[in-house]
């Protein structure tokens, strides 16, 4: 068997955290953020936990399971 590729789309886009769930960016930081408030804009730093429907697909992407 070869061995697993690793989806290089997915890896620059998700991590896994310590303790082994995934983390993606906020949307909507990228342009025209003049209209956007400066409390939404702040909050767009944070990271996120992935929804568990999307989990399994993505850490598939990354090579795990």
């Amino acid at each position: 068997m070869p061995k697993m590729k690793t989806h290089r789309g997915a890896a620059k886009r998700f991590r896994f955290t310590s303790g082994g769930k995934l983390i993606r960016r906020r949307a909507f930081k990228s342009h025209i953020l003049t209209k956007k408030s400066p409390k939404r804009k702040r909050s767009f730093r944070k990271n996120v936990l992935i929804t568990p429907a999307d989990t399994n697909e993505v850490s598939r992407m990354l090579g795990k399971k």
